[in-house]
C-alpha cells in the first residue's frame, strides 16, 4: 500500500514526479497525467500482471517491466513511449486480438470498450491472420440471473475471478483448459447467483460479460449520465445513472470510498425499473382524470375541513428526498397542527455481508433528523393502523405510495379496506395498490427527475442530480407539498423555484443539515449545457455534450 508519509522521486517520460512510497507505475503515472495502458489492473484487486498490456521501459532493468507490479523506487527513470514499449503493445493487442470475434456492431460494450479505445491508439494494424480458422468458443454462456458471458470476447484479465473471490468473498468464478482453449466459467454445480455479481460487468474491460437485463436495450454511445443515489436500501450507495430519451436504463457504482467504494449489489443495480414501470402520470379525483392544481384544491379542501379535529393524519415513506421530508414537516407543524408523523416505505429485507441493508429504504435516517428538529414525533405503520381500526382516524394524506407490508397487491388492497378511511389522498410516483385506493392521486416525480439529497444510515449526507424533466404530469414531492400548503394558507416563508431554495430557507432548522453544502456534487463536464451530465461510457468517455440535463 502507498506509504503518504514518504514521498519517492523519480522520472517519467523525461519528466521529474513525486508518488507516495508503494506506488505503482500506473497510478504514479495517472496522478500526473501520464497514461500507461492496462486490462488486467485494477485499483481494488491484486495485481495479476497478465495481460502484459501495461509493460515500461526501465533504466535499472534489461527487460520491459509490468507497470501495475513495479513500485515506484527513488531515482527511477521510466520510458512509457519509446520505440520498444510502443512495439511490445502492438504485439500484446495483436495476440489478444488474434482469436477475437469481429463483432463489435452488435456487442453491448461498444462504445466503452477498451479493446476499441486501445486498439485505436496503440495498434491499428490489420490482422495476419489468414488461412486459418479462429478458436471458436461458446458464445451466449448464461453464468447467473443477471450474468451473460461470451467466451469468444473474453481476454483471460481474470479481473471477475479476483473480484468475486477477494470483494464478493463468494468464489463462483474460475479459469478453465489449457492454452488457447482456457476460458472463464462457473464451477460445476454453482451458477454465479452472488448478489454482487453484476460488478465483474462492470470491471470487464471486454464485451465478455454483459447484463442480461441491459442486453441489447441501449447503445452505450447514445446513453448519458448523471450523479445518483441508489435507493435500494438505507447503504445509499452512490451511482451513475444512465439514461436517454428521458428513461432510465442501468444504474453503474460510482466510487464514494465513505459508502460504497467502487461497488454496488445487484439489489440496487436492479432498483433502476422502479423509475420506469407502473408510474402514476396523471392527477385523478376518484375516478376521473383532472389538472394538478384541480386535485391540489380538492386535498386542500379536505384536510382543512379536518384541521383541529383530531381525526387527520399525514404519512410520508423515508424514501423521499430530504427537501421532500423539510416541506411535509413545514406542513405538517404549520398549515395542519399535527404533532405526529407515521412512517410508511418498504418492509424489511434481508442483508448481506458486504453492502445490502435490511432497511429498504434509502432516507429514514434524514426522517428522524427532520422530525426531530421540527418536534414531530414519529409513529409506525403497525400504530396508523391501529389508530384507524379504533376510529381515531378519518382522513389520511400519504407522500409516497409504498406500504411496510410483505403482502401480494390483492392482500394490500384487501388491508387498505378494512382501514375504512373517510379520506384518502396520496403522492405516488408509481401505481402502487395505496395509489389506487386514494380519492385523489397527485403524480410525483422520482429522485431520476429531480435534483435533492439522502442521508443514509451511517449519516452520510448525498446530492443526486435529476437526469431528465418529470414525467406527465408528474412533479417533485417537495413541490407539491409547498403548492399545498399554500392552498392551505401558509406558504413558505420565501420564494422557492426549486430545491436549492427550498432546502437552504428550511435546513438551517435541523442541526444536522446545516453545514451541508448541496452544491457539492461533481461536475464532469464545464460546457454551460451540460453542468452535470456526461456521456456514460465506462469511465467518462468519451468526453462531451450527449443531451440536455437539468441546470
Amino acid at each position: 500500500m502507498p506509504d503518504a508519509t514518504q514521498t519517492v522521486n523519480l522520472t517519467i517520460d523525461g519528466v521529474p514526479i513525486g508518488a507516495p512510497a508503494g506506488t505503482n507505475l500506473i497510478e504514479a503515472a495517472r496522478q500526473h497525467g501520464i497514461e500507461i495502458p492496462f486490462y488486467c489492473y485494477h485499483p481494488r484487486l491484486t495485481i495479476a500482471a497478465n495481460c502484459r498490456m501495461c509493460l515500461v521501459e526501465t533504466a535499472s532493468s534489461p527487460k520491459l517491466v509490468p507497470a501495475c507490479q513495479t513500485p515506484v523506487t527513488e531515482g527511477m527513470k521510466v520510458e512509457t513511449r519509446s520505440a520498444r514499449v510502443k512495439e511490445a503493445q502492438r504485439s500484446v493487442l495483436e495476440f489478444i486480438l488474434l482469436n477475437h470475434p469481429v463483432d463489435c456492431s452488435i456487442c453491448d460494450q461498444a462504445g466503452e470498450c477498451k479493446l476499441q479505445d486501445y486498439y485505436m491508439k496503440y495498434d491499428h494494424q490489420p490482422s495476419r491472420l489468414t488461412g486459418a480458422k479462429k478458436v471458436m468458443k461458446e458464445k451466449r454462456r448464461v453464468l447467473g440471473p443477471l450474468v451473460v458471458l461470451d467466451q469468444e470476447r473474453c481476454i483471460l484479465c481474470t479481473r471477475c475471478v479476483r473480484f468475486m473471490r477477494e470483494v464478493a468473498k463468494e468464489p463462483q468464478l474460475g479459469v478453465f483448459g489449457r492454452g488457447s482453449h482456457e476460458v472463464i466459467d462457473t464451477f460445476p454445480g454453482q451458477p454465479l447467483t452472488s448478489n454482487y455479481a453484476g460488478n465483474t460487468i462492470d470491471i470487464c474491460p471486454v464485451g465478455a460479460l454483459l447484463s442480461r437485463d441491459f442486453r441489447f436495450k441501449a447503445r452505450a454511445f447514445f446513453l448519458t449520465t448523471t450523479p445518483s443515489v441508489c435507493t435500494g436500501c438505507s447503504r445509499g450507495c452512490s451511482t451513475f445513472l444512465d439514461f436517454f430519451d428521458d428513461t432510465a436504463y442501468r444504474y453503474r457504482p460510482r466510487e464514494n470510498k465513505a459508502v460504497n467504494d467502487c461497488w454496488m449489489c445487484d439489489h440496487g443495480r436492479l432498483s433502476y425499473r422502479e423509475l420506469v414501470t407502473d408510474r402514476a402520470l396523471a392527477a385523478r379525483t376518484g375516478l376521473r382524470a383532472a389538472s394538478r392544481e384541480e386535485a391540489l384544491r380538492e386535498v386542500a379542501t379536505q384536510l382543512r375541513s379536518r384541521r383541529g379535529s383530531g381525526k387527520l393524519a399525514l404519512a410520508i415513506s423515508p424514501n423521499c428526498s430530504l427537501e421532500a421530508m423539510l416541506a411535509a414537516a413545514f406542513l405538517a407543524r404549520e398549515a395542519l397542527s399535527l404533532e405526529e408523523l407515521y412512517v410508511t416505505g418498504r418492509p424489511e429485507g434481508a442483508a448481506d455481508h458486504l453492502l445490502l441493508r435490511s432497511d429498504r429504504n434509502a432516507n429514514r435516517k434524514g426522517l428522524e433528523w427532520i422530525a426531530s428538529a421540527f418536534g414531530l414525533k414519529l409513529r409506525s405503520y403497525t400504530e396508523l393502523v391501529e389508530r384507524a381500526r379504533g376510529g381515531g382516524l378519518d382522513a389520511l394524506h400519504a407522500i409516497g405510495a409504498e406500504l411496510p407490508l410483505a403482502l401480494r397487491d390483492d392482500e394490500l388492497s384487501r388491508a387498505l379496506a378494512d382501514l375504512r378511511l373517510g379520506w384518502l389522498s396520496v403522492q405516488a410516483a408509481n401505481e402502487t395498490p395505496l395509489a389506487r385506493a386514494a380519492q385523489v392521486l397527485l403524480p410525483a416525480a422520482t429522485h431520476a427527475e429531480e435534483h435533492g439529497s439522502f442521508v443514509n444510515f451511517e449519516g452520510v449526507i448525498q446530492r443526486f442530480v435529476g437526469a431528465y424533466r418529470p414525467k406527465g404530469a408528474s412533479a417533485p414531492h417537495w413541490k407539491l407539498l409547498v403548492e399545498l400548503a399554500r392552498e392551505l394558507g401558509h406558504p413558505l416563508p420565501v420564494p422557492t423555484k426549486g430545491a436549492q431554495e427550498l432546502f437552504a430557507a428550511l435546513s438551517p432548522r435541523v442541526p444536522e443539515l446545516a453545514s451541508f453544502q448541496w452544491n457539492a456534487v461533481p461536475r464532469y463536464l464545464k460546457a454551460d449545457r451540460a453542468k452535470w451530465a456526461m456521456a456514460a461510457a465506462a469511465d467518462g468517455r468519451p468526453a462531451g455534450y450527449r443531451e440536455r440535463s437539468l441546470e
